[in-house]
């Protein structure tokens, strides 16, 4: 049977989604998981595949992963409990044999959150509109010899909490793509730049090429393959795992303001 999942980890201690020889990824944890609980032996034969590729310390929870087993009910059950706390399974769903993730998305959501709050959320909203569309993105990515046009279908600058972040939807992305639109748009929220940078970026005409913002702030929202997604075995170890990262971060960032006033 072939199954997918969706899938969320945190970034921060893998070297990228793509299995690598040698270093911690996302696939990696994820076929030794599959291939410890004998979901299958050979990750090629099994036709284990992910929706896309994301950086180094960039972060998911709309990853989407595949792969054919003869024992689907052991996977739904039990891989929860075998993979690393900081990457876990929300949901799954059989799908047809000839079912690709990466090929078969219709579309692939990012969110940018940026680490301090931009002084012109209007500014950047303005400057946001004019990356609507289908454009060439080369003063945007790392092109590396793609075809440099994509087609971006919605974006959004939202305020959540003490945070604002940034809110792409589009068919594909380009290497670096929504880190170079976050890092510009970020200029024009603080006042450096205005909305005719964005243009002249896309005019693609002598610019050079942006520094991404950090990959830190960066999260895979989702990714639609048109599945509609049935809740997976609760996640203990990785809701543990969140808790004590959250309480951590929380203590470290009272720890630093009192050390800092004192």
């Amino acid at each position: 049977m072939r199954l997918a999942f969706r899938v969320s980890y945190l970034g921060s201690r893998f070297f990228g989604s793509q299995i690598q020889a040698g270093c911690r990824t996302v696939e990696g944890e994820f076929i030794a998981s599959c291939q410890h609980l004998g979901l299958f032996t050979d990750w090629r034969e099994a036709g284990f595949l992910f929706s896309g590729r994301t950086d180094r310390g960039v972060h998911a929870c709309g990853q989407v992963v595949a792969f054919t087993t003869d024992t689907p009910d052991r996977a739904i059950q039990a891989l929860n409990a075998r993979l690393p706390p900081d990457c876990w399974c929300t949901g799954y769903a059989e799908m047809p044999m000839e079912f690709h993730p990466r090929y078969d998305a219709r579309s692939r959501t990012y969110r940018y959150y940026f680490p301090t709050p931009p002084r012109d959320v209007a500014a950047m909203e303005l400057a946001a509109r004019f990356l609507v569309g289908s454009h060439n993105f080369t003063n945007f990515a790392r092109v590396r010899g793609k075809n440099p046009w994509r087609n971006i279908l919605g974006i959004t600058i939202g305020e959540e909490e003490d945070f604002t972040y940034l809110e792409v939807k589009a068919e594909s992305f380009l290497w670096h793509q929504v880190r170079c639109m976050a890092a510009a748009l970020f200029q024009v929220g603080e006042g450096e730049k205005d909305e005719t940078f964005i243009t002249s970026l896309l005019e693609c005409e002598g610019q050079k090429a942006l520094q991404p913002a950090p990959a830190e702030g960066l999260i895979l929202w989702e990714t639609d393959c048109g599945i509609e997604w049935r809740s997976m075995p609760g996640a203990v170890r990785s809701l543990a795992y969140l808790d004590h990262n959250r309480r951590h971060h929380a203590l470290m960032t009272k720890v630093c303001d009192v050390v800092r006033d004192a």
